[in-house]
């Protein structure tokens, strides 16, 4: 059984995942928190595009030495092995991390390979995209805020074909968030304009 690929993402109703900083807060609660924490469970490689990296090295080591109230969960990120993908050379200084040697698919398809717990990345759009379109990625979390803020990357950009997902599951925080996981679709509904009038008209 090969390992599983999970990506975890905050995500507007819009569809945006840029800058969630400026916009998640308002929204987070001991739920989301939860669930979080779930999709990183059985994690023991993170993936990470350098920005991404670059953020999370700034913030959890010190949260870790500060002993604050989620320190545990710094150490449990700073004790994961974590692969940096970047064509420049990062600061590589949070322990246990690397910089990946090839491209996202090579590497993705190689750790799916070895035997191993999952892995998972948080945030860095461009690898889950690149993933996504190399059918590597076995599930995709998406924490749906209901805010439209209405500027900022988007998670699916135009001109690539499409992707089927099928959705595995559905939660609804008291904050409003959609907690939605999805996986790839292996038999995707078929069937056009005709067919749909049919069904209706019946």
């Amino acid at each position: 059984m090969s390992r599983k690929i999970t990506a975890s993402l905050f995500i507007s109703l819009d569809g945006v995942v840029e800058a969630p900083d400026q916009w998640h807060f308002p929204y987070f609660n001991d739920e989301m928190g939860a669930a979080v924490g779930a999709s990183m469970s059985g994690t023991e490689v993170l993936l990470f595009g350098r920005r991404t990296y670059e953020s999370f090295a700034g913030a959890w080591p010190g949260r870790e030495a500060a002993g604050g109230e989620d320190a545990g969960f710094a150490k449990q990120l700073g004790d994961m092995r974590k692969i940096v993908f970047s064509r420049g050379r990062p600061d590589l200084s949070w322990r246990n991390s690397e910089q990946a040697r090839g491209d996202v698919a090579e590497v993705a398809a190689a750790l799916k390979s070895e035997p191993g717990g999952d892995i998972s990345l948080s945030g860095s759009v461009s690898v889950v995209r690149q993933l996504l379109a190399a059918g590597l990625l076995d599930e995709l979390h998406l924490l749906v805020h209901p805010v439209a803020v209405r500027k900022g990357m988007r998670l699916f950009d135009e001109g690539e074909p499409s992707i089927p997902l099928k959705l595995l599951s559905s939660r609804t925080f008291t904050t409003g968030v959609l907690n939605l996981v999805y996986g790839p679709d292996i038999a995707p509904p078929t069937g056009g304009y005709e067919e749909a009038v049919t069904q209706l008209g019946e």
